[in-house]
């Protein structure tokens, strides 16, 4: 397993994520072999929010209810959590009060002292930067959370956070796949007369305004083919994709959800994969493709199987 330095905190983590948002139903002994297949494939990184689950801090819970992880259990894994989205709604709440009401919250449901890693989920349109900073000033002073960052963010969004936030920003949560990769795919077919993929949506740019400001992409969704329209591995609706990673899963001996975590994980950008299944199978294939080094031409293959224009 391949490991990158979120650097501004000093935490090495793997390239490979497992999100845990899908947990909420699963007995204690299935919470344990998804998470011991994560662990015996080098995945020491657990990504939550605190409305992933049936009832607030459900999958938080569930999780720490599973595990009863010990303090030195504790210390050997990064727990990541988000908070921002509220219910009944939904509807985005970026103020002090709420942030640091679901980090106490979240810090209860995971029987922790601390959060490695506390992301903003999704922008708030009525954001007050001033109030997003207290609010990370006093939870770093009581050492409840260690690093923060954002999600699906873009760089006027971080900008402004950036304004009135000390701390850096370390984590930008973003939806790519090979199939759904406008961040990527705005940038190569950029100044190109009538082409949809060129057009410059969100600001633009976000994958080189993280890398310049060593913020660490962390790809959500990682094989789904749209905003959760269903997977493009084995889809009858991607069969010039599925031939060609079927064709690279027999070469490099590996199975095909590995190649498709490799697309992203060969990105110079030095990228996280976040994978959201609770299958412990496909947990240890995909975590095949962390170190897989894909040629620029296998890459280019990919992203041209995938319907995406290379000029």
């Amino acid at each position: 397993m391949k490991s990158i330095n979120l650097s501004a905190a000093g935490i090495v983590a793997p390239n490979v994520v497992l999100g845990v948002m899908r947990i909420a139903d699963m007995s204690d002994d299935e919470v344990r072999k998804l998470v011991r297949a994560a662990r015996d494939s080098g995945i020491d990184f657990f990504d939550h929010a605190d409305i992933y689950g049936r009832e607030r801090h459900g999958c938080e819970r569930r999780f720490a209810e599973a595990l009863q992880l010990s303090s030195s259990e504790r210390a050997e894994v990064t727990l990541q959590t988000k908070t921002g989205i509220r219910h009944p709604g939904p509807y985005f709440d970026f103020s002090a009060e709420h942030i640091i009401e679901s980090v106490n919250e979240s810090l209860e449901a995971l029987q922790t002292d601390y959060i490695d890693i506390l992301l903003l989920h999704r922008p708030d349109a009525l954001v007050e930067p001033d109030e997003v900073a207290g609010a990370f000033d006093q939870l770093e002073a009581d050492g409840k959370v260690r690093a923060f960052g954002v999600s699906n963010h873009t760089p006027r969004q971080i900008d402004l956070l950036k304004k009135s936030v000390r701390q850096p920003l370390v984590a930008n949560q973003l939806q790519l796949s090979v199939t759904h990769s406008p961040i990527i795919a705005q940038g190569v077919a950029a100044n190109m007369v009538a082409e949809t993929q060129s057009v410059v949506l969100d600001g633009g740019g976000i994958v080189d305004y993280c890398r310049l400001n060593d913020i660490t992409i962390q790809a959500w969704s990682p094989f789904q083919g749209g905003f959760f329209t269903g997977a493009f591995l084995d889809s009858a609706e991607y069969p010039e994709l599925n031939a060609v990673l079927d064709r690279l899963a027999t070469a490099y001996d590996v199975p095909a959800i590995a190649i498709a975590t490799a697309w992203i994980t060969r990105h110079p950008a030095q990228m996280q994969v976040v994978l959201g299944t609770t299958n412990p199978e496909r947990v240890r294939g995909a975590a095949l493709g962390s170190e897989l080094p894909l040629t620029r031409a296998e890459w280019y293959e990919l992203f041209r199987a995938a319907g995406h224009i290379v000029p």
